[in-house]
């Protein structure tokens, strides 16, 4: 039997299940650079580069093994521009009796693929894509039945199931969870780790040129893309992580500091998600650094929460709420998107560092992006959808089975408690707290009231008052309301004048 395998773009692994019983002798490997999936949303330049670039590296290991690849390059005279389009055109130039493919990560995309039998008139067979440490079938059997979702208890199940940080059925340290010690600020002093870069290599630059020609109007700059796009390269930003990042990591994992886009992140997410590393192996290196006493266990939890617990709890409820799940809008956010959130031109020093940062890398790390500018949707009254589609636009590592849920449960609480146990609402001593980029601005987060005033600081208060009868009964939001009895009238009413007239000038 002659088999037509499809890989795609996020899954670039030789041990992705489509490859499973290649035979090279009858089998074709089908890969295609497709403007749909560039275009779907505007992706950032370095996305697009990064997953083409790290797709042609891919393709290039595949020959080297000789494996007979079908390969359709972007600028191809022929190329259809989607999916469907280039496997009809595969099926005129192979002769096969089946179709293999591993479940794709987004519901888009598995629509799709749904109607290929009768699309294309062959069998379709869909393997499960075993790269994540949880299956969908896994999820939704620890889902059924329960009342409330929660990260903290599914995480607690996996370190059962895989026996990471566990001695005896019990955690190791005596604790599930550290990340009460895991906030702490950056100190002057605090030396950070050096920077690790992947100068482009003849590939990437054709395919640098390439997206500068044909996407030149998507957010971001190319022209600074440093990031790795093989499999090689892919673990030595692992090895390079344990070494000089993670001993530090649990400390200041939530720090942010002024013109330093990296701090003590891993930076393995773009990799994790594309194909190039997969969740064990980077855990398994994680855990091997912790009991050679390299890491401590604060650090070493709470980079393993991210990966065992964060990213495939994310994943579940994609899949088990999804399609659905996209059109909440708990807190009836309507406000438009400000332009700053494209050009990051802003007086709020916070918004202005996390953009313009996020425009030169396609990066910022996770609390830049949920105390920052999710943090400012929330208070803001941002649209969903919009706010939504700025993440899957703008970060390399986004694909909406992580950033929906990440950005409609976590950041917005567009679910209304789906995701997560409250909204993630902060003022700006938070802000000042965790970083310096108070220091200079011309908002004084000490101020909560008038023009000097950090606007985080009225917005989190009115945020409070607008969505008073939606929170008011969420036994995590009693805190809150209780020191807003404790506010006058007076002082409510200048609370409210403040934000609206901030937010009348975003309009």
């Amino acid at each position: 039997m002659k088999t037509l395998r499809l890989v795609l773009g996020d899954q670039l692994s030789l041990q992705i299940s489509a490859l499973r019983g290649l035979d090279c002798e009858h089998d074709v490997v089908l890969m295609a650079e497709v403007a749909d999936e560039a275009t779907a949303v505007k992706r950032h330049q370095q996305k697009i580069v990064l997953v083409l670039s790290a797709m042609r590296h891919f393709a290039a290991d595949l020959r080297a093994d000789n494996v007979p690849l079908d390969y359709v390059y972007l600028d191809d005279v022929d190329n259809t521009g989607s999916i469907l389009g280039e496997m009809r055109r595969a099926l005129t130039r192979h002769a096969v009796d089946r179709i293999v493919v591993t479940e794709p990560g987004e519901w888009r995309v598995w629509q799709m693929v749904q109607t290929w039998e009768k699309e294309l008139g062959l069998p379709v067979e869909i393997r499960s894509d075993d790269r994540f440490l949880c299956s969908r079938e896994m999820f939704v059997e620890w889902a059924k039945g329960r009342k409330n979702l929660r990260m903290e208890y599914f995480y607690r199940k996996m370190r059962r199931a895989t026996g990471w940080l566990m001695n005896d059925q019990k955690p190791e340290g005596g604790k599930w969870n550290y990340d009460a010690q895991n906030r702490k600020a950056l100190s002057e002093k605090t030396e950070l780790p050096p920077a690790l870069h992947f100068p482009p290599d003849s590939i990437t630059r054709e395919v640098m040129n390439l997206v500068g020609m044909h996407f030149e109007s998507h957010f971001g700059d190319v022209n600074s893309f440093a990031w790795g796009v093989t499999r090689e390269d892919a673990l030595q930003a692992l090895a390079h992580f344990i070494i000089h990042r993670l001993p530090q990591f649990g400390d200041f994992q939530d720090a942010m500091k002024s013109g330093e886009d990296f701090l003590f992140h891993s930076l393995l997410s773009p990799y994790l998600n594309i194909g190039l590393l997969n969740s064990h192996e980077v855990c398994k290196a994680a855990l091997k650094a912790y009991h050679a006493g390299q890491v401590s266990l604060t650090s070493v939890e709470g980079f393993i929460r991210q990966i065992l617990g964060w990213r495939e709890f994310i994943r579940g409820i994609y899949w088990l709420k999804m399609p659905g799940y996209a059109q909440s809008n708990f807190l009836a956010a309507r406000r438009h998107l400000p332009a700053f959130y494209w050009t990051g031109e802003t007086e709020m020093r916070c918004m202005c560092e996390t953009i313009s940062a996020t425009r030169r890398n396609a990066y910022a790390h996770h609390i830049q992006r949920l105390m920052i500018t999710g943090n400012f949707a929330l208070l803001a009254g941002i649209d969903p959808t919009e706010v939504e589609e700025w993440y899957l636009i703008v970060y390399a590592d986004a694909f909406e089975w992580v950033e929906l849920p990440n950005v409609h449960g976590m950041a917005l609480y567009a679910d209304g408690g789906v995701l997560g146990s409250k909204p993630y609402a902060a003022s700006g001593a938070y802000i000042n707290r965790m970083s310096d980029y108070c220091r200079g601005c011309v908002f004084d987060p000490r101020l909560k009231e008038g023009g000097k005033a950090c606007p985080f600081n009225y917005l989190y208060w009115y945020f409070l008052i607008v969505n008073e009868t939606r929170l008011k009964n969420n036994p995590r939001m009693s805190l809150a309301y209780r020191n807003l009895t404790r506010i006058s009238e007076e002082r409510k009413q200048q609370i409210v004048a403040d934000a609206e007239a901030f937010l009348s000038r975003l309009d």
